[in-house]
């Protein structure tokens, strides 16, 4: 028998011959107040978050947004339908824009689902959700049901798979972009928005 062989069995020797089989997962029980944890987590992670009474005062939300910060009063949409067809009216100030946003722009966009358990935003994308519309604008204001906060990240992903194929990205947002690599000091917007602003429809 050469060195090698010995080697090999010495190694054989030490495999473990049967190892026991991990318990089930099983997530925590969700909390009681779900659109509560959501706006808790959330906030925690420098996200603004407003709650609405339904859609009709959603442009009306988004206006203030934009005096409160001092911005200029033009909103980029994305090619999503639901959002065109908001009640637009009721924020005569508003200017609506298709072209796509720059850093120093406000992007809408709708959230499908929020996770409760660590105040996150889930963005399957899609040809009217492109994935870039996360990372280019300055300041991002999300749209999001209270009855699509879910109380886990498996919730969200078991929800897009009941809703067909897995689209080619999910991005997955809490709260602005951010990093802290730099002199272990946390700046803001390192590679997508500076600041996000939620409004939760209650209806």
């Amino acid at each position: 028998m050469s060195a090698r062989d010995d080697i090999l069995n010495a190694i054989r020797s030490q495999r473990v011959k049967s190892s026991q089989r991990p318990a089930q997962y099983r997530p925590p029980a969700p909390p009681a107040d779900l659109v509560g944890e959501f706006t808790q987590r959330a906030e925690a992670v420098n996200a603004e978050v407003r709650l609405i009474d339904g859609t009709a005062d959603i442009p009306a939300a988004i206006a203030d947004l934009l005096r409160a910060k001092n911005l200029p009063a033009v909103i980029h949409l994305p090619p999503d339908a639901a959002l065109a067809n908001l009640n637009w009216e009721s924020a005569p100030g508003l200017t609506l824009t298709r072209q796509a946003p720059g850093p120093d722009d406000t992007a809408l966009a709708f959230a499908p689902f929020g996770i409760a358990e660590t105040g996150t935003l889930t963005y399957p994308a899609g040809n009217a959700q492109p994935a870039s519309w996360h990372f280019r604008a300055g300041f991002e204001i999300a749209v999001l049901r209270a009855a699509d906060i879910l109380p886990h990240m498996e919730n969200a992903l078991g929800r897009i798979k009941l809703a067909g194929a897995l689209p080619h990205t999910i991005n997955f947002v809490s709260g602005p972009s951010r990093t802290g690599d730099i002199e272990q000091t946390l700046e803001l917007g390192a590679h997508g928005p500076k600041s996000l602003a939620v409004l939760i429809v209650r209806e």
